[in-house]
């Protein structure tokens, strides 16, 4: 689904450039006038794009890009008053912090998931960097926060308490790399702006998965990658 539209979205941008550029050439359109007013119908195609391709699953990055757009989108074609330029910033960081408290539960497999504890793992660093490897015969999750920094996590010596955990991973101007055994079962929750979340764990081929590690993953202007 997420190929698809991603082709088609990117088939209809190609198209509409395509079309600037002949009305330009016919000296239909000044296309430099054009770009300079209307370049934030970018940013709100990008959030439209990013909405549909999730299944209308992963609202919140969405609507703050078209939000933005729509922002600058009025400032140039000046039907916003000056002073709603000193609201801009401000208020781009609100609607982040409440996308972060409010965005969806998790959503990976159905009923509920392991509660993530406190006593397995606790990382937060800030300007920063730090590895973790983990060999507990018992691990039950934890969470780990990285803002402007960065943390490596380890998991292939260790083994899961009753069979799963979770993690809750935040990159926020950060990066997190997770490593997990090859006969996990990893199941991977993300919710990204401008930023992303990867999962190329592999998973054990033709055979049975030992353990279930749900990962609650949200990067903001960062990257989370799961291997193996």
């Amino acid at each position: 689904m997420r190929n698809e539209t991603g082709r088609l979205f990117a088939g209809i941008l190609i198209i509409g450039l395509g079309l600037l550029f002949l009305l330009g050439s016919l000296d239909q359109v000044d296309v430099g006038q054009f770009i300079g007013d209307y370049w934030p119908l970018f940013l709100i195609f990008v959030g439209i794009w990013h909405m549909v391709s999730s299944n209308f699953r992963n609202l919140g990055g969405g609507l703050i890009l078209i939000a933005i757009g729509g922002f600058f989108l009025l400032a140039n074609l000046d039907l916003l008053p000056y002073s709603a330029w000193r609201l801009l910033w401000p208020a781009a960081i609100i609607a982040v912090g409440l996308w972060v408290i409010f965005r969806p539960r998790f959503r990976g497999v159905p009923g509920e998931t392991p509660k993530v504890t406190q006593d397995d793992l606790g990382a937060f660093v800030m300007f920063w960097g730090s590895d973790h490897i983990v060999k507990s015969q018992a691990f039950r999750g934890g969470k780990a926060t990285a803002m402007f920094g960065g943390i490596d996590i380890d998991l292939r010596d260790a083994k899961l308490a009753g069979g799963e955990a979770t993690l809750d991973l935040t990159a926020m101007f950060g990066g997190i790399e997770v490593k997990a055994p090859l006969d996990w079962n990893v199941v991977v929750d993300s919710h990204a702006l401008l930023g992303g979340v990867d999962n190329k764990h592999r998973g054990k081929a033709g055979g049975e998965s030992t353990a279930t590690l749900y990962v609650k993953a949200t990067a903001l202007f960062g990257g989370i990658d799961i291997k193996d």
